[in-house]
């Protein structure tokens, strides 16, 4: 049974439940997580509390060469994370690394902090007086992340709650937890961070309630679904503390028909297919543009290339198309496929294929002429189905995709720079593509969702994460 890392040792959960975490490629059970219990969260959440006065005091400096030792940690084990990623959660070989690459670059964005964390002031305001404005830590984080990016997107967090000064309780998917634990296994056996500063607890939902509610958390930084994206936000606010709550996404792609082919084919498939559609940037939705013949045309080109992909276990480098992270998954987005035929839905691709081996294998599907209300319209399914729609120009494809309540991503695919300008300038979302598949901005910029996929105003990455992880203090002063 996996172990907590609390104040900086791993201790046994005193919990009686586990789940089996089970290799989404051939089922075998990886590991059992335990629910960990109100005890463990406050024991976790008491160790970062007790170690945040002196991390506080720590200089930023030296904060930030923890985090370049943190940085060389990852780099070295690079491929080793990548290997857990694939194991325990599906993904392709090459996406795994690719995801732990992003994270390491989350590292080395954080290491900015003392250039970040510098303050503001302006002198004599009045007669022998000044102000300045200066930037403290928060206090205790905790981050409850998702399934799907179980080494980038704790690596969003941990950096640059830590580079701020705060002391961190990160609490990971109980569906893919391996990662986790073993990036905390490499940061203490190298001694990066002292005691407490960075802590793990496992457990489902008692403990994401048992964070929320803990007295000694001050803020809360979550990536999932919508709707408990707002039921983390809006739990956290009632009890007074900082979030940032990253939500679901209905990215849609706009298929020009002046758009490059190779790029069409490339971007649109890796968009809607990589990782198997479970990705908060996956483009589930493909608008086509023009006549009813370039239309028919767009989408022949994109079914030649679902077509060709490969689907299968991840570490087998021909495939294209990973399993879904679990069996309980796939049998979820075939049901949203029938629910989808049930109400006039035409299947263009059918992925469908028994499971394979694990159970979990779901290849890509593409559905064209769903109703306009229909879940495979509005709603994020996380799985490889991409769901078409049609419109004459410009215009209708922007009123399709800014009808939706989310704004996390939109692509165009176009040759024109016009058509470009104009989308980009109208469209409602937060991180847009122009002929590129899934537009990730670097973690050097703000992972910018908008509407729906967020809840707060601050977001992970970039400038936000120094604006969320400090609190400013102004000081005015007069001497005599």
């Amino acid at each position: 049974m996996l172990r907590n890392y609390v104040g900086g040792a791993w201790v046994e959960a005193g919990a009686s439940e586990t789940l089996e975490t089970r290799s989404p490629a051939g089922g075998a059970v990886l590991a059992e997580v335990p629910l960990s219990t109100a005890d463990d969260i406050a024991a976790a959440t008491a160790a970062a509390r007790e170690a945040f006065p002196a991390w506080r005091s720590t200089p930023p400096q030296q904060r930030a060469r923890a985090l370049f030792a943190l940085r060389e940690l990852v780099v070295a084990n690079q491929q080793e994370l990548a290997e857990l990623v694939t194991l325990d959660m599906g993904k392709t070989t090459d996406d795994a690394f690719a995801e732990v690459g992003r994270g390491i670059e989350s590292i080395e964005a954080a290491g900015a902090v003392p250039h970040m964390l510098k303050g503001e002031n302006l002198e004599g305001i009045a007669t022998g007086v000044d102000i300045e404005m200066v930037r403290q830590p928060v206090g205790v984080i905790a981050a409850i992340t998702p399934f799907n990016f179980p080494a980038m997107i704790p690596l969003w967090f941990l950096p640059f709650a830590v580079g701020c000064g705060n002391t961190f309780v990160l609490k990971p998917s109980e569906q893919d937890p391996l990662t986790s634990v073993r990036l905390f296994e490499l940061i203490d056996e190298a001694g990066v961070f002292p005691a407490g500063v960075v802590n793990l607890v496992h457990g489902a939902h008692d403990a994401v309630n048992g964070l929320l509610h803990d007295p000694e958390v001050d803020g809360i930084s979550f990536v999932g679904s919508a709707k408990t994206a707002r039921y983390v936000a809006s739990t956290a606010v009632a009890e007074g503390k900082r979030v940032q709550a990253l939500g679901g996404a209905k990215n849609a792609m706009v298929a020009m028909p002046d758009a490059d082919p190779k790029l069409l084919a490339g971007g649109v498939t890796g968009s809607a297919f990589g990782a198997a559609g479970q990705r908060c940037l996956a483009g589930s939705l493909l608008v086509l543009v023009g006549t009813e013949a370039e239309q028919d045309a767009t989408l022949q080109t994109v079914v030649d290339a679902a077509g060709a992909l490969s689907v299968g276990d991840g570490a087998d480098p021909a495939t294209d198309v990973c399993p879904l992270v679990s069996v309980a998954s796939r049998e979820r987005v075939e049901g949203e496929i029938e629910t989808a035929l049930g109400e006039g839905a035409r299947l263009v691709l059918d992925g469908r294929r028994g499971g394979g081996e694990g159970g979990a294998e779901l290849g890509p599907t593409i559905i064209d002429g769903a109703p306009a209300d229909s879940r495979a319209v509005r709603e994020e399914l996380f799985g490889p189905v991409l769901t078409v729609l049609r419109t004459p120009d410009l215009d209708g494809a922007l009123e399709l995709v800014n009808s939706s309540r989310y704004g996390n991503s939109s692509i165009l695919f176009t040759s024109s720079g016009g058509t470009a300008r104009e989308f980009r300038h109208r469209v409602q979302a937060g991180m847009i593509g122009v002929n590129v598949g899934v537009a990730a901005p670097i973690a050097w910029f703000p992972f910018a969702g908008w509407k729906d996929s967020i809840d707060g105003d601050l977001h992970a990455n970039g400038r936000d994460a120094f604006e969320f992880y400090t609190r400013k203090k102004v000081v005015t002063s007069r001497w005599a």
